[in-house]
């Protein structure tokens, strides 16, 4: 794991809160004993494969499994015509939210992307399944496809799906749509001159007064430029094992958020939430794929209903490209005006979001909300459009919408700054946000605002650990140093925490967070042995199985976790401090508050006292409340299901978030490179990176050097390599392998990395800390780009990631020569 500084001691006025630690799955994870889908077996076990469609777009006319059915071994096929219809979502107070007929159902009739998954087969052995693919024959009439968003605009392009090709929300609606939408001939006058059209939008919002901005501006920089589409391509693909037993299924798969995908898997099932078991206690990566697992998880358990046996679903590399989700690539277009101090003045923000073809994402609009809270705009507006393509399903992929925002702006600033003849780090610390900073789009006429914003002191910390003002002097013609900002949503509210304290003076702590690597599984839950004053070692975390009984929790997405359960850990310990302090007054005679919790007792001052292990043992006597007999009213149905289910072993600590919160949670990251280029060759290495957070109390060092430093190698993967490329005359993708779209390696990145953090708390929570899954990608991005600007100029690139050849053909040219909106090359 990285270290940050051996002199820094984090939460120094906390026991655990701030102290690394060895978590509870190491030695599994360490050793080999920690069980991921594939690990599991059981008897009778058959093994199923997929037929993907080998067209972009597609109807089915007639499938002939014949010869398939007839080997010997082979035990069932499933189509889409096996499948359930996906069920309505019914929330806490009862709204009815419609499945959506657009989206992914795990098998089609109509593919709409090349390696979309046709139909299942069901055998002894994967070989023999594999064989039984072969002799299946299937009857496709291709239809009109589309890989790039802009050749669906244009007039009368083809549409990606048969009833559309963007999503929008009606006039009056509340979901969004598939509808049509053409740009005309005098809108694509601007492509001819290498600039992104701006045609209409379905999505504008604005504030201030841009023209003024613009007329009052010492510069202005009106730039397109285009960001990579990339696979989350995750260590473990999205395998899964299932089985039915006494009317309930069993499915082993890998998840973010264990508590929220059995939810998930009811709907997709369509079956009540009561018949569902999910086990998950080890997942190998994330990154927004697999926030409630994927839908093919449900293909298993229809064949293993079919055939009364457990299967398992091996999903291979190249399928776990296709269905294993990625980041929608962004053709974007910015016009800014600065100052002459380097303020932004004024922000006119367009992009087109390739969205792929099934459930809306929301990378569009939340890349105009990340550009106006980093950067502090006077003025801006912003205008987008979200395209459906003949591509595979995107999802969110850490910091979305923010990366490709950030990746848009940043090469901007950096030429500004250029320009203006200002130093990089100072033009970004005049622009950055501090405080409860305001953002765009108006919510009821009004600005929204952050809980708190210290970047400005991580800037300014950051460049002197960098030691940036020696770099920049010495800086030399094929050497380049880059800098940027980024920042991301860093928490949510309103979950539940839950815990029991045992008569054997335990504490378990009930985790339905997701166990992806991240460590949040268990950190949260320092908080609450923290108010509680029980030592670690007498703590017990237990995760990765719903029949466990979880409490109702937030989905491990968009760096909420450790904000959002922290609080809720908190919730909880304070609910079993209050139990504990009325148990013992009951007991032991005299007020609650009289009684003060600490070091596994609850005592007065010169008087008696009983141990944690007493005190549980009395709350189960006492019953009610204090065992678990009786639930808080406000707790969610999930939690109180699990309440039920743990009651009467000891005392209970369950509680809802419902502490206060200012303003919207966010975190923030400063990033700075150094990079150096051989102009012979075009390859450049990172020499020196560092990115210095923002992100309220540290939690566990150790974890937060981890997500730190590894999510901005996964921002650095989109500046120096990882994009998808499509045939666009055939539709099918070309980089299907990962020598086609590296993902970093380790001898891609600098020996020395390093990462610090300010620790300073966010006030509007009651432990301080927020997430940080997100905010550092955009930084790891595009602090490569503009060292590499820095390094070689402003005219060499208008797109990510920037390779070899674009960097040699660029400087024998003296201008970029990559094509400048096409996408997926």
């Amino acid at each position: 794991m990285p270290e940050a500084n051996h002199e820094r001691v984090y939460g120094p006025q906390y026991k655990l809160i701030g102290k690394d630690y060895a978590t509870p799955d190491l030695l599994a994870k360490v050793t080999g004993r920690s069980k991921y889908a594939e690990d599991f077996r059981a008897e009778g076990m058959l093994f199923c494969k997929l037929l993907l469609s080998p067209l972009p777009h597609a109807r089915v006319r007639r499938i002939d499994a014949r010869e398939a059915l007839a080997m010997p071994g082979v035990r069932a096929i499933l189509t889409a015509e096996d499948l359930p219809a996906p069920a309505d979502t019914i929330t806490d107070n009862g709204t009815v939210i419609k499945a959506s007929k657009w989206g992914e159902r795990g098998l089609t009739m109509e593919p709409v992307y090349q390696g979309e998954p046709v139909l299942a087969v069901a055998a002894v052995d994967e070989l023999t399944a594999a064989e039984a693919i072969e002799k299946i024959h299937i009857d496709f009439e291709p239809l009109p496809f589309v890989v790039d968003p802009l050749d669906t605009l244009r007039p009368g392009g083809p549409n990606p799906r048969t009833d559309g090709n963007i999503w929008a929300t009606p006039v009056g609606g509340t979901a969004p749509a598939v509808t049509d939408l053409k740009w005309t001939d005098a809108d694509f006058e601007e492509a001819r001159h290498g600039r992104l059209p701006m045609g209409r939008t379905p999505d504008e919002w604005t504030y201030g007064d841009l023209d003024a901005g613009f007329r009052n501006a010492a510069l202005v920089l009106d730039q397109t430029f285009v960001t990579p589409d990339t696979s989350h391509q995750t260590l473990e693909p999205r395998s899964a094992m299932a089985y039915w037993r006494n009317g309930k299924v069993y499915i082993h798969s890998g998840t973010q958020s264990t508590a929220q995908t059995r939810p998930a898997i009811a709907r997709w099932l369509n079956i009540d939430l009561e018949k569902v078991v999910f086990i998950s206690e080890y997942t190998g990566g994330g990154y927004g794929s697999n926030v409630t697992g994927g839908v093919s998880m449900i293909l298993p358990a229809l064949l293993s209903k079919k055939t009364n046996a457990p299967v398992m679903m091996r999903i291979s590399r190249e399928e776990e490209t296709f269905i294993g989700r990625a980041r929608p690539g962004f053709q974007g277009r910015m016009k800014v005006g600065f100052s002459k101090e380097g303020r932004i003045l004024a922000v006119d923000m367009f992009v087109i979001s390739d969205n792929g073809p099934y459930d809306a994402q929301g990378d569009a609009p939340t890349s105009g909300r990340m550009v106006s809270l980093l950067y502090q705009p006077q003025a801006m507006r912003w205008r987008g459009v979200t395209v459906l393509t003949n591509t595979p399903p995107r999802s969110a992929q850490s910091s979305p919408g923010g990366l490709q925002g950030i990746s848009i702006i940043e090469p901007i600033i950096a030429r500004a700054a250029r320009k203006l003849g200002l130093d990089q780090v100072a033009i970004r610390y005049i622009n950055c946000p501090e405080g409860k900073a305001q953002y765009g789009p108006l919510v009821k006429g009004q600005m929204q605002h952050a809980t708190s914003a210290f970047l400005k002191e991580a800037l300014q910390r950051g460049a002197e650990k960098f030691n940036w003002r020696d770099r920049v002097a010495r800086n030399s013609k094929v050497r380049g140093v880059g800098v940027s900002l980024s920042c991301y949503v860093g928490g949510t509210i309103g979950f539940d925490g839950l815990l029991v304290i045992t008569p054997e003076g335990r504490v378990r702590f009930q985790s339905g967070i997701g166990n992806l690597g991240t460590e949040s599984v268990i950190d949260v839950h320092r908080a609450g042995a923290e108010v509680l004053g029980v030592p670690w070692e007498k703590c017990d975390v237990i995760w990765g199985d719903t029949s466990k009984n979880f409490p109702f929790t937030c989905v491990s997405g968009g760096s909420q976790t450790t904000h959002a359960m922290t609080r809720a850990a908190h919730a909880a310990a304070m609910d079993a401090r209050q139990k504990l302090q009325e148990v013992a007054a009951k007991s032991l005679g005299g007020r609650p508050e009289d009684y003060t919790v600490a070091n596994e007792r609850v005592f007065r001052k010169g008087s008696a006292g009983m141990t944690l292990a007493q005190a549980a043992q009395r709350a189960i006597e006492l019953g009610g409340k204090y065992d678990g007999h009786e639930a808080a009213d406000d707790l969610n149905k999930l939690t109180k299901a699990s309440v039920a289910a743990l009651a009467g072993q000891g005392l209970m600590g369950a509680a809802k978030d419902k502490y206060p919160r200012d303003g919207m949670t966010h975190s923030y990251v400063a990033s700075f490179a150094e990079i150096e280029v051989d102009i012979e060759t075009g390859k450049y290495y990172i020499v020196d990176f560092l990115a210095y957070a923002d992100v309220g109390t540290v939690i566990h060092p150790r974890a937060l050097g981890g997500q730190v430093l590894g999510r901005s190698t996964l921002g650095m993967g989109h500046a120096i390599g990882q994009k998808w490329v499509f045939d666009p005359h055939y539709g099918v993708m070309v980089s299907k392998r990962f020598h086609h779209s590296k993902p970093p390696t380790i001898l891609d990145v600098p020996v020395n990395m390093q990462w610090e953090a300010l620790d300073i708390p966010d006030p509007e929570t009651p432990v301080g800390a927020r997430g940080i899954g997100e905010p550092p990608v955009g930084g790891g991005c595009a602090s490569i780009l503009n060292a590499l600007s820095d390094a070689l100029g402003d005219e060499i690139f208008q797109r990510a990631p920037v390779n070899a050849d674009t960097i040699l053909t660029s400087l024998e040219a003296g201008r970029p020569m990559q094509h400048p909106l096409m996408a997926h090359i």
